[in-house]
């Protein structure tokens, strides 16, 4: 019966340390992974919770090598610490904690390339089993900035196969950078027979990775206003960053399709004389080369400008530019007309001199061969005769000097026929007359002399002329002077009876008389340039004071 129950006693104990074992179990807790840049500290954290002080356990560090081994290099007990000799962390690394707060922490000092590999922390107790946790030390080194480098030499459309455009690379970066290629602002991936990148990774004797791109493209015509150039991103702790190259350019070579040209200078109307500069482009890349022809003769080859010196009318008619299509080796032709305008010498029928007598009429023409529409004006005396063009037609107005009986004549033509009109001119004296008349009185001798001028009248338009010949002007010149003359006899008459003067019928005369009265008429014409002198004479009879008279007249 006692051994039964002892029996029991001890299997009843056994099941309960079994049981209490199955419930009191140590936990550890780790991060995943630690990163850190290469150079700096490190530190791993190791929580665990247990029911037994820190006397009952035992605290070891390890970490795997390439091969999946454990490496120990770090074990703690109640009785002592120690770091494991001759690994490549020995020297480095240290514990920090205790047991009783559960937490450790694993220092490593001047993280190396080769420190990223995973570290275990285990927890050891002699009741409650074993625990551990595990945690990747990520090492991280910022790469250089990138460099871009673009191909120098033309690249053509018309090649079958992706050519080479550049290549980017990244230097001395932990992890492996990636390089992405841009063409303006859209990625560029692998594409059959179209875009082909290529990526080549170097890992230098520091561990470090250098990465080398090179993009391949079937280049199109618009890709010559294209932009390329490389992103870089590379991880740092806690995340990735990202940097760029600068952007090039290339050259892409195709031929031209359009070919244009045109009359650089002068602007507007080419005369004779101008210099004449005509310009060529082609849509190609690189600049065409151009072959000049006038009329299919063919001018300066190998240039984009030609140069007209001196231009005459020969030089005007159809240039052509041309070039060639290597592509399809046909010509690809510009063209332009070009009209010299041109203005030849006037000439003058009749020539020379022309000597015509009165009355007769003369038709002088002027005419200039030109390529335009002329405006010709003629100068008489070296003064313009005035050409006035109103919207009716042509006013033209000569001003002559009329000194005799002329007909003129006014012709005009044109393209659809001529016209003529004839105007007969009558040159009409007019004038009138003013008269100034002085009289000189003498004791002796007595004589009168009047004065009679003619002056022109202002000129008055033809039509209000009165037509005068010349023997009525003769007539009125005549009254004019018997009137004076017995105008005068009066006045001599009247002085002898005293009538004048003071002196009575009888008075002789105290002064001395003159032989002879004379009474002087003069007619000045400023238009004619006639005189008439008209003298007047009279003697006294020696008898008596009052002596006849007589008077002469002479023309």
């Amino acid at each position: 019966m006692a051994v039964r129950d002892t029996a029991s006693l001890l299997a009843g104990l056994l099941v309960l340390l079994h049981t209490w074992g199955a419930w009191a179990t140590v936990e550890v807790g780790m991060e995943d992974r630690v990163e850190v840049f290469r150079g700096d500290t490190a530190q791993i954290a190791c929580m665990f919770t247990s029911s037994e002080g820190i006397g009952a356990l035992t605290i070891e560090w390890f970490y795997l090598t390439p091969t999946g081994q454990r490496q120990k290099i770090y074990k703690q007990d109640s009785t002592m610490k120690s770091v494991e000799r001759g690994t490549q962390f020995t020297g480095r690394i240290s514990v920090n904690g205790t047991g009783s707060t559960g937490e450790l922490v694993l220092t490593i000092t001047d993280v190396l390339l080769e420190d990223e590999v995973e570290f275990i922390c285990q927890i050891n107790s002699l009741t409650e089993g074993d625990g551990e946790g595990h945690t990747q030390l990520r090492v991280f080194e910022t790469p250089e900035l990138p460099s871009i480098e673009r191909v120098h030499t033309g690249i053509s459309v018309s090649n079958d196969n992706p050519s080479k455009i550049g290549s980017c690379e990244v230097k001395n970066g932990y992890p492996k950078p990636n390089i992405t290629w841009y063409r303006d602002n859209t990625p560029l991936y692998n594409v059959p027979d179209e875009v082909s990148v290529l990526h080549l990774v170097t890992m230098e004797s520091s561990g470090l990775y250098s990465v080398r791109s090179d993009l391949n493209l079937k280049v199109m015509k618009s890709d010559k206003d294209a932009s390329f150039y490389c992103e870089v991103s590379y991880f740092v702790p806690g995340g990735t960053r990202m940097t760029e190259t600068n952007r090039i350019n290339i050259t892409v070579h195709y031929t031209s399709t359009v070919v244009s040209m045109w009359v650089e200078s002068p602007k507007g109307e080419i005369k004779e004389g101008d210099m004449v500069e005509l310009q060529c482009q082609g849509d190609g890349n690189p600049k065409p080369v151009f072959t000049f022809r006038h009329n299919d003769i063919e001018l300066d080859p190998d240039t984009t400008t030609l140069v007209l010196e001196n231009v005459t009318r020969s030089d005007s008619g159809l240039y052509e530019c041309v070039t060639m299509n290597f592509d399809t080796y046909e010509e690809i032709t510009g063209n332009t007309s070009l009209f010299v305008n041109y203005l030849d010498d006037a000439v003058v029928i009749p020539e020379g001199t022309a000597v015509l007598s009165e009355g007769e009429e003369m038709t002088a023409t002027c005419n200039a061969l030109s390529s335009l529409t002329t405006q010709t004006t003629w100068f008489k005396v070296f003064k313009p005769v005035s050409q006035k063009t109103t919207e009716d037609g042509v006013h033209s107005v000569v001003s002559v000097k009329v000194t005799s009986d002329i007909n003129a004549f006014c012709n005009a033509s044109n393209d659809y026929g001529t016209d003529a009109v004839a105007f007969s001119i009558k040159a009409i004296t007019h004038t009138t007359t003013s008269t100034t008349t002085t009289t000189t009185t003498t004791t002796s001798t007595s004589t009168t002399t009047t004065t009679v001028k003619t002056a022109t009248a202002p000129a008055i338009p033809p039509k209000k002329i009165k037509k005068e010949g010349s023997g009525v002007i003769v007539a009125v010149i005549i009254i004019c002077i018997l009137l004076l003359a017995i105008l005068g006899s009066v006045l001599y008459f009247l002085y002898k009876k005293g009538k004048i003067c003071g002196r009575s019928g009888k008075q002789d005369l105290t002064k001395e008389k003159s032989n002879k009265d004379n009474i002087v008429v003069e007619m000045k014409s400023d238009n004619t340039e006639e005189a008439v002198l008209l003298g007047v004479n009279g003697d006294k009879k020696p008898s008596n004071d009052q002596g006849d008279e007589y008077l002469d007249v002479q023309k």
